[in-house]
């Protein structure tokens, strides 16, 4: 990945085990790219991947969850809709107060008629925000009805919440981490876009979007704010206007993306222990257009070649077939050079 991602943590303490299992369930998975038909098992028929028609795949999710209590608690939440990506976790004992929002949506719209230019169009974005007060406490939880009810667990975490949002096709990514906190109140709010719009000469129209705003009060803990933004050639020359190499997991196999710490064009790293007040805004678009327009292969009279400037003839070596594709060759015939004959009866 452009991104080293951070590994999987244990869900069989979560308190909140279903809504999480719900939400990898529903998220992971989806692709801004067009989909993989000869190996996903996709309802489309992979003989009609290039076909004359069109294709619409439009995977939208919500989610809203409010949390109040005293005791231990893990969350996480992972969620990737093509080539933005966000991911969330915390834990830690005491008492949480918590309401938080995840808007997705994953579109795929490919319309490929025989007598018009091909048009693939991908528009993928993931909001997620936060309200959160946490205060640590050690916790002691009775679990069960056996052994551990009359013997209760013992919980002293401190607190800790990290978040990233990662927009791969663009080289973004943004990062917020909170660890050995005794308190915390956070508002936090992330916005991730990725759009693709491709028509077939090629033309490439595309767009990253990614912002993250933070407003928060940490009482002796450490709070990490970091943010990463890869230089114009990351993407390693890979030809992006080919819609099977679209998406970054592509691209990344095929070795086309470099690290995005590859001298970067936008580095930021900050630290703070202690008690801190702080707020941050934080947006980066990164557009992109790209045409590559080509001459037809074949050009004819009726068009292409008469249209082609003289320098243009000489470079393709047809020059010495003016007289073909400006038809300046033919002559209608006057007598027939082949006289019918008839068979004598």
């Amino acid at each position: 990945m452009l991104f080293a991602l951070d590994g999987g943590i244990d869900l069989k303490k979560a308190i909140l085990t279903v809504l999480v299992a719900m939400v990898l369930v529903a998220l992971t998975g989806c692709s801004a790219a067009w989909p993989d038909f000869n190996n996903s098992g996709d309802i489309w028929p992979a003989t009609a991947k290039y076909s004359n028609g069109y294709y619409e795949s439009n995977k939208t999710f919500d989610f809203e969850q409010s949390v109040q209590g005293n005791g231990y608690f893990m969350t996480y939440m992972y969620a990737k809709a093509g080539n933005v990506a966000i991911k969330n976790y915390a834990h830690g004992s005491g008492s949480l107060n918590s309401e938080a929002t995840l808007t997705y949506q994953s579109l795929n719209r490919s319309t490929h008629n025989a007598y018009s230019d091909y048009n693939d169009f991908d528009q993928d974005c993931i909001q997620f925000k936060e309200d959160v007060a946490m205060v640590y406490a050690p916790m002691r939880i009775a679990v069960g009805t056996g052994y551990y009810a009359a013997n209760p667990l013992d919980y002293s975490s401190l607190l800790k919440e990290k978040t990233w949002v990662k927009n791969y096709l663009a080289g973004t990514s943004m990062h917020h981490e909170v660890e050995y906190a005794h308190a915390l109140d956070k508002e936090l709010e992330i916005v991730a876009k990725d759009k693709r719009n491709l028509t077939w000469d090629p033309e490439l129209e595309s767009v990253g979007y990614t912002q993250m705003k933070l407003v928060e009060d940490v009482t002796d803990g450490k709070a990490h704010i970091g943010v990463l933004q890869a230089n114009d050639n990351f993407l390693n020359n890979a030809d992006i206007t080919d819609p099977d190499y679209g998406d970054t997991d592509t691209l990344n196999k095929l070795g086309n993306i470099r690290s995005a710490w590859d001298n970067p064009s936008i580095e930021i790293d900050e630290d703070y222990w202690g008690t801190y007040h702080i707020e941050k805004n934080m947006t980066l678009e990164v557009p992109y257009h790209l045409i590559q327009k080509s001459e037809d292969w074949l050009p004819c009279c009726f068009g292409g070649y008469l249209t082609l400037p003289t320098l243009a003839v000489k470079d393709l070596g047809l020059k010495g077939a003016k007289g073909v594709f400006d038809c300046t060759c033919f002559k209608a015939p006057t007598v027939a050079e082949f006289p019918r004959t008839y068979p004598v009866v």
